[in-house]
């Protein structure tokens, strides 16, 4: 009996990290597809994902927890994450491609911190911390192991979206187009391909992702402030720097893989508080064994 208890909790860790994993990887895409594309650590990543999850809070309060009104959070979440990407490329990215990438940096660090101050000082949101409206649990059981509809939901809907995601880069126009970008920018202008269009489709998919992970991550863990990205982003980053910054795939399973290390570090380590130091240090050893991530791929720099 012991021995089956210690296999169920096993599985019940499992599934949880499953779920938080699968946040980490829709939100690390967005950092690989941008790094991907045009060589730049958009820190003001995590922070779109947290203003995601607000507007998905509002349409919640407006229209209850219903199936109708989730539906429509995520829409919201997706639309507002787009929008502000747009602008946030258009003004502060686009003016900054061809200079050196240490200001692109600043930049991005810049742009974290104002939507952080701004969502603090407007007066409909404020610094104060705010529960989520969540739909009521249910939980399911499957063998020795259970999991709620949230849990679900969560994984569910990662999965759908970068299925999406995988087929519109591999088997759509726009997709070739940022391949190409991202292969040789220079090169796809030359061949007719808009750089300017195919990198705002760029960060907007990213937003996409971003928001719709804001509302995972809020529905899971219902509580959202206006320093809510800062947190679940640098762990999206170290998600995507861990399965290769700049590949798709990796990015994905980068964030398996710190979701599930911090749910079973939480379970089964002593110290549970030091898990984010342990998700470092799985990073740290990866990286001395492969510097390239996991499934990162090794570049020639001609000179």
């Amino acid at each position: 009996m012991s021995d089956m208890n210690t296999v169920a909790i096993f599985f019940q860790q499992l599934i949880n990290g499953l779920s938080l994993g699968s946040i980490y990887a829709l939100i690390a895409l967005g950092y690989t597809m941008v790094y991907g594309i045009v060589k730049l650590i958009n820190f003001a990543h995590g922070d779109i994902m947290m203003v995601g999850a607000y507007a998905g809070y509002f349409v919640l309060c407006a229209m209850g927890t219903t199936p109708a009104g989730m539906v429509c959070a995520f829409i919201a979440a997706m639309v507002m994450c787009a929008l502000l990407s747009l602008v946030i490329e258009r003004l502060a990215y686009r003016p900054l491609r061809t200079a050196p990438r240490l200001n692109s940096l600043i930049t991005a660090i810049a742009v974290e911190l104002i939507l952080q101050n701004v969502m603090r000082v407007l007066p409909f949101v404020g610094p104060d911390p705010r529960q989520f409206p969540t739909m009521a649990t249910k939980t399911f059981s499957l063998g020795i192991v259970s999991f709620s509809n949230i849990q679900c939901i969560v994984i569910v809907l990662s999965a759908v979206l970068m299925v999406i995601l995988n087929y519109i880069v591999n088997y759509t126009k726009t997709g070739k187009a940022m391949r190409a970008v991202s292969y040789d920018l220079g090169a796809a202008s030359l061949m007719g391909i808009s750089v300017n269009r195919t990198i705002a489709i760029t960060f907007v998919i990213g937003s996409v992702l971003a928001g719709a992970g804001g509302v995972l991550y809020a529905t899971a863990y219902p509580q959202i402030d206006p320093l809510m990205g800062y947190i679940p982003g640098l762990k999206a980053f170290v998600a995507a720097v861990l399965g290769g910054i700049g590949s798709i795939p990796g990015a994905m399973l980068g964030g398996i893989i710190l979701g599930i290390a911090e749910t079973m570090v939480k379970a089964y380590f002593p110290a549970p508080q030091y898990a984010d130091a342990i998700s470092y240090c799985i990073l740290i050893l990866i990286l001395l064994v492969r510097p390239v991530g996991l499934l990162g791929k090794k570049v020639r720099v001609k000179v």
